[in-house]
């Protein structure tokens, strides 16, 4: 959803599908006349710590194809009240996805902003990590919740949100259990 800046970006991002594991859930709680929330929840085999500090890199786990230099290398995020979810862009030009409001290593994590597309449609969002410790690791639940204007509304809007934030909360998890983001092939991480 840090989608790309050319034309085509709002249809790939509409487009855009995911698959999750079976320990995922993702939901579209709401969409309404001024906005909308999805919810993406998922057990992770690691301490909440272990989940905040991957979560805090999201180079590491980020899909490169929701980016606007279609680099997560280029994303950096600076865990602290006013710090930045920023990404670099060639040539020296940068983007701020999201800004930190409250950081609460190991337990929440709360950022301000409109991913991708949403900053041309003068959209603004909460989005939160939880972290919860369970038996066998950690119950993370990302919640974004968006509000502006939409002429065509906010119901495919909503699904295609809940469709990418899935996929990041997927290689997420990935990236923490496997060490690698990408989908396994036969077992292993690719």
């Amino acid at each position: 959803m840090l989608g790309r800046c050319h034309p085509l970006s709002i249809v790939s991002f509409l487009a855009a599908v995911t698959v999750l594991a079976a320990t995922a859930h993702a939901e579209v709680r709401d969409a309404g006349s001024a906005g909308f929330t999805v919810t993406e929840t998922a057990d992770i085999s690691a301490s909440p710590a272990r989940v905040y500090d991957v979560i805090i890199a999201p180079a590491r786990w980020w899909s490169p194809d929701h980016t606007y230099s279609h680099d997560a290398g280029n994303l950096a995020l600076d865990a602290r009240a006013g710090g930045c979810w920023c990404e670099t862009l060639p040539d020296g030009g940068s983007v701020m996805h999201l800004m930190v409001v409250n950081a609460v290593p190991g337990k929440m994590l709360r950022l301000r902003g409109a991913l991708g597309p949403l900053q041309a449609m003068a959209m603004d969002g909460a989005m939160t990590f939880d972290l919860r410790p369970t038996d066998n690791g950690t119950r993370l639940t990302m919640s974004y919740t968006v509000g502006g204007y939409s002429p065509s509304g906010f119901d495919d809007l909503a699904k295609a949100v809940d469709s990418v934030l899935g996929e990041q909360v997927a290689r997420l998890r990935r990236s923490i259990e496997t060490g690698s983001p990408e989908e396994s092939v036969r077992g292993k991480p690719k």
